[in-house]
């Protein structure tokens, strides 16, 4: 054996790498619910022996061990990857919860829809065709228009101000991109200076990489790793972060962006103002053919009709309104001078094509709504098993601590013990040896 003394140099080892495996395990128990922890793990380094002298023999087996390194159990591959759903898991649920809001603004089908609005006024000029000269009918036209132009109105409201506060929200996920940009390239430089002083910078590396987690949901950002562990950081092909430095963050209306800038920039460019022009081509084709067939017609008074509807088609559906208010006017017949009929107000009941375009427009807009949430739903399923495996990989699990405290607690213990019974040895060899016979 190496001598006595070389066997403390052993114990002393073995009680202190068993400290820090207790050091490390009772850390992970403490962050267990802590979000973006990663579990460490001790690696022990055996100590081999010195190499002996020229001549000289040596017997040992070893001279005890060493903490190697404090492990974080990341996998750099299941990291890229859960960004990469995340991030499209973020665009997609972005998407359909606005989707579903202006879905349910919209209030298809119901009583109170555009719709049902629309079928209102055609059955009221249909009652007033069957009695041309009641006043009430008269004034059920004019009703029933004005809740129709109200409806579309309303539903134009509804669609700007989605797209108002999605102005709001891309703002706020702008800032919010260069904050976390700024901090992480901060991280990076602090962590490189960390290691490089021989201090341990998990946690550091913790909090970076819940960073790069947030810029994939905030833009679908890639991370590349450098050779010395610092992280990069694109959006759209463009660098964000590059080691120490972190570059301002600034929509491109030429670029393409994932997570939840990308959706709100998709709903902006796209698909709300896309069923904006499709409430303004309804309300347009609405107030034309209501327009032209009313002027065929006569009034009560027998004199020609006059527009029924006023529609701006620079401004679009907000700007539809009933241009008369005398029932009067309402020009339910086809014959002028003293004669009257009902046939010019059976043929507005059944002019234009504006209830087939819309309800076109509501059904492919549901039809998009319904094929997000189904697209949602898929990503969900396939992050959160990614997310189980991660929490596998690098989660802290309770019962495995447990089991590598215990294991060290009895460890400690063997060297504490190793350490007393060369306590024994020694104080035999220096204390009692000669002294038999005395």
């Amino acid at each position: 054996m190496a001598g006595s003394f070389g066997s403390i140099s052993t114990a002393l080892s073995g009680l202190r790498y068993n400290q820090v495996l207790l050091d490390v395990a009772g850390n992970n128990i403490s962050n267990a619910d802590t979000d973006g922890y990663v579990r460490r793990r001790v690696v022990g380094s055996s100590v081999s022996s010195a190499a002996p002298a020229l001549w000289s023999r040596y017997d040992g087996h070893g001279e005890g061990v060493s903490v190697g390194e404090v492990r974080r159990m990341v996998d750099p591959l299941l990291d890229a990857r859960v960004r990469r759903e995340h991030g499209m898991l973020s665009y997609l649920q972005t998407t359909s919860t606005v989707l579903s809001r202006v879905e349910e603004g919209i209030g298809e089908p119901g009583a109170n829809g555009v719709h049902a609005a629309m079928l209102d006024f055609r059955n009221a000029w249909q009652d007033l065709a069957t009695n041309p000269g009641g006043a009430a009918a008269r004034q059920q036209v004019l009703g029933r228009a004005e809740t129709l132009a109200q409806a579309l109105r309303v539903q134009v409201s509804n669609i700007a101000g989605e797209e108002a506060d999605q102005q709001v929200h891309l703002t706020s996920l702008v800032s919010e991109v260069n904050t976390a940009a700024t901090d992480l390239a901060a991280l990076n430089r602090s962590i490189l200076v960390t290691e490089a002083n021989g201090t341990d910078a998990g946690t550091l590396r913790d909090r970076r990489d819940q960073l790069a987690l947030r810029l994939s949901e905030l833009t679908g950002a890639t991370t590349t790793v450098r050779p010395d562990g610092q992280f990069d950081v694109s959006v759209a092909g463009a660098s964000l972060v590059s080691a120490d430095v972190a570059s301002t963050f600034a929509i491109d209306p030429a670029a393409t962006y994932g997570g939840a800038v990308g959706a709100v920039t998709t709903l902006l460019t796209t698909t709300l103002p896309a069923y904006r022009a499709g409430l303004d081509a309804v309300a347009a084709d609405l107030a034309n053919a209501v327009n032209s067939q009313h002027a065929l017609g006569f009034d009560a008074n027998g004199n020609p009709g006059g527009t029924f509807f006023t529609f701006d088609p620079a401004v679009g559906a907000a700007s539809l309104q009933v241009a008369i208010t005398d029932p009067n006017l309402v020009a339910a017949s086809s014959l002028g001078g003293t004669a009257r009929n009902g046939d010019n107000a059976d043929a507005l009941s059944r002019v234009g094509t504006y209830s087939d375009a819309y309800q076109k427009l509501v059904n492919g807009f549901g039809t998009q709504v319904a094929a997000v949430g189904r697209q949602t739903a898929n990503q969900a399923a396939l992050t959160g098993s990614l997310d189980t495996a991660w929490e596998q990989q690098a989660g802290v699990n309770l019962d495995e601590e447990t089991v590598t405290m215990l294991t060290a607690q009895r460890a400690y213990e063997a060297a504490a013990r190793l350490l007393t019974t060369l306590d024994e040895v020694l104080d035999t060899l220096i204390n009692r040896t000669g002294i038999v016979g005395r």
